[in-house]
């Protein structure tokens, strides 16, 4: 059963957009295809309610295998943001 709502930060939830993944993704290095390989590996879970935290964990644990460079160039972004950066 795929994901279907996103608990945010704020406590507030949104419908899960597997898109929004994909573009991340590309956006920050990997190929489309890759891009949604992991998307679908993400929304392929058996909880219908997922922390943004937990998605963001598992797409840069998946980047990290298949584009490091992607993985790399998502947390330099992070952190010119000033987003807490993951520990792995």
């Amino acid at each position: 059963m795929p994901v279907e709502e996103v608990e945010k930060r704020s406590g507030k939830t949104e419908p899960f957009v597997r898109e929004k993944i994909v573009v991340a993704c590309v956006k920050a290095g990997a190929s489309p295809e890759e891009a949604r390989r992991i998307a679908d590996l993400v929304a392929d879970t058996p909880d219908r309610r997922v922390r943004s935290e937990t998605i963001r964990g598992r797409v840069l644990k998946e980047l990290g295998r298949s584009s490091p460079s992607a993985r790399d160039s998502w947390l330099s972004y992070d952190k010119s943001r000033g987003r807490a950066l993951p520990q792995f």
